[in-house]
């Protein structure tokens, strides 16, 4: 009986094992950006309909330094679907800009996600009016991997200004925003879709103003980078005292090329069928255009052009 016993003990364990080895190759990680933004929760809902829809699929959502790093981390395979920007994925597939190092890449889209906006705030009542007056100020500019980074060289250059010219922190916004309202930092950026968490937990604290881009200062932005948009946010949104016209840029999933069609499918279909549920759980999510899924400036993966045809 002790025999038996012994036998029926091991194949219960080799079976464990097996299962939990089939559980762990369909399990897949969302690259998502630091928790404040609005990455991580677009990421847990995301994670939340491939669980639910997506047959033999799995998906968690994994804290990253954000869009400039997560294509890095496709490349790599150490995330296998991650969320990023038009402009940052164009960069990543050509190899230049913050991916020189890494070289071209050769990434895909899954779908398009929200309008991520670059805040620029700092407290009511401060000098800070205008882009020019950032010189020599102490900024908040989000994480060293996220994709606030490269949008603030543009911004500060349209007032011929570099990042030379400021005393960076490379805070999460979370951290960035509580040390404006603190009073520890000048201003603060995020890139982030809107509202954000980091901005709304400053703003119950202190109020806030948006630090304004002029009509040519917008238009030159648009010009000269033509990935980008301006967005308005009503005054409502964070208790401003005006509107705030921001820079903007669509977000979007990205996976590798080499991912299995299936697979791709099943993730888009598991998304993209279920929008009313997303956008019930996701107040980003409802600012989603499917179709625009159709416009992004780099290829659909096959699995997700599958879906978008049917």
């Amino acid at each position: 009986m002790h025999f038996t016993s012994l036998i029926r003990t091991a194949a219960i364990a080799a079976a464990m094992v097996l299962t939990a080895g089939s559980s762990y190759a369909n399990e897949l990680r969302i690259g998502t950006a630091s928790q404040g933004g609005a990455f991580y929760p677009v990421g847990q809902a995301i994670s939340s309909l491939v669980n639910n829809y997506a047959d033999g699929l799995t998906m968690v959502p994994v804290v990253t330094a954000g869009s400039v790093g997560n294509p890095r981390l496709i490349n790599s395979g150490e995330v296998d679907i991650a969320i990023t920007n038009n402009n940052l994925s164009v960069l990543a597939n050509k190899g230049v800009g913050p991916y020189k190092k890494a070289g071209a890449m050769n990434l895909r889209a899954i779908g398009s996600l929200h309008f991520s906006i670059l805040h620029m705030m700092t407290l009511d009542g401060s000098d800070i009016s205008t882009i020019a007056d950032l010189k020599g100020k102490r900024i908040a500019v989000g994480p060293a991997g996220g994709g606030t980074i490269p949008f603030l060289g543009q911004v500060l250059g349209l007032a011929d200004l570099t990042i030379d010219d400021i005393t960076p922190s490379f805070l999460s916004y979370g951290d960035g925003f509580s040390q404006l309202a603190d009073g520890n930092v000048d201003a603060a950026f995020a890139l982030s879709g809107y509202p954000a968490g980091a901005v709304m937990q400053a703003q119950a604290n202190k109020k806030l103003k948006f630090i304004p881009i002029t009509e040519e200062q917008m238009a030159t932005a648009l010009g000269k980078y033509p990935n980008y948009n301006e967005v308005v946010v009503p005054m409502a949104t964070y208790g401003t005292d005006t509107d705030g016209r921001v820079l903007g840029v669509n977000n979007m999933l990205i996976v590798d090329a080499g991912m299995d069609e299936d697979v791709a499918y099943k993730i888009t279909k598991a998304i993209y069928d279920n929008m009313n549920e997303f956008r019930a759980e996701n107040a980003y999510a409802k600012q989603i255009v499917p179709e625009a899924s159709l416009e992004l400036k780099i290829p659909l993966h096959p699995g997700a052009a599958k879906y978008f045809a049917e």
